[in-house]
């Protein structure tokens, strides 16, 4: 199945997507409610639903707003180095544990919204992503195992501000800014992707520019390998983000100029099967203007 959280003039909804078309869930069932939690927590909910989504009155898909499909992740864990020609790109020996860092909530936002590049910096740079929903939490999670523990699958555009990403060997401040991680806008349950989401084109752009373009089966550490990793070292609970790390391609590494994301651009993060996650770039306080207005 293939959901998306959005707004409607009733308040934020979970649909489910059937090509250009999705039928609200939460109107359908109040206890879906207004993210993924619901039916993360009970698999039975989506199949108790089955037949009400085949009599219901679909709306555009278009017409939707997109909101984060789980509104307040516990844990955010994103691969840094995942994939060989990025790791070379970007000078780094090729690691053999997964580099790992963490995202707080603040640096996240939906597709569409506005990615900020703050206004310390230009050098805001993109990062095309594959992202799991987990769906089952748990520790000590064997690799064969571990793909029963995925929700779903979804984009994810890891902005990162480089030069502050530079200032510590830990990542932190460049991955951490405000309104820099989109996520979204749909999210397709295992059955509709190759198993552990592999084989999958993934790309990023602007306009007719291509930026990365690479495939889901390059990644170094798979998607079962990868929990099982994160999982000896701690809890993962239901609807946590793990992100996969992205391809080469990034802005930084681009030769004989750096491509930076500027004001006025659209960046788009394509995964196939999957679908596209499009933020316009703002400046930081261009940004902050239009919030207080509102």
């Amino acid at each position: 199945m293939k959901f998306l959280v959005g707004e409607t003039e009733n308040g934020t909804a979970v649909f489910a997507v059937q090509g250009g078309e999705a039928v609200n869930l939460t109107a359908l069932d109040a206890t879906v409610g207004s993210d993924l939690m619901a039916l993360i927590s009970d698999p039975k909910l989506a199949e108790s639903l089955a037949d009400k989504i085949d009599g219901a009155a679909p709306v555009a898909v278009d017409s939707i707003t997109p909101a984060l499909p789980v509104k307040a992740p516990g844990t955010i864990i994103c691969l840094g180095l995942n994939y060989t020609d990025h790791i070379k790109e970007g000078g780094y020996e090729i690691p053999d544990y997964p580099a790992l860092f963490m995202r707080g909530k603040n640096s996240i936002m939906a597709a569409g919204a506005p990615l900020v590049r703050p206004s310390c910096s230009e050098k805001l740079d993109y990062e095309a992503e594959l992202m799991i929903i987990v769906g089952k939490g748990g520790r000590h999670i064997s690799e064969a195992d571990a793909l029963d523990h995925v929700f779903g699958y979804t984009v994810f555009n890891d902005g990162s501000v480089r030069d502050y990403q530079r200032k510590t060997h830990q990542w932190t401040p460049g991955k951490n800014f405000d309104n820099t991680g989109a996520i979204g806008p749909f999210v397709v349950t295992p059955d509709e992707v190759p198993a552990g989401a592999s084989g999958l084109k993934i790309e990023s752009r602007v306009g007719t520019e291509i930026l990365q373009s690479s495939n889901t089966g390059n990644m170094i550490w798979s998607v079962a390998q990868t929990i099982a990793t994160i999982s000896e070292y701690t809890t993962l609970e239901a609807g946590d983000l793990i992100a996969m790390g992205t391809p080469p391609g990034v802005g930084h590494a681009k030769k004989p100029n750096p491509r930076w994301l500027k004001p006025g651009e659209v960046v788009e993060i394509e995964i196939e099967g999957i679908g596209i996650c499009a933020n316009p770039i703002v400046d930081e306080k261009d940004h902050v203007n239009t919030v207080a207005a509102e």
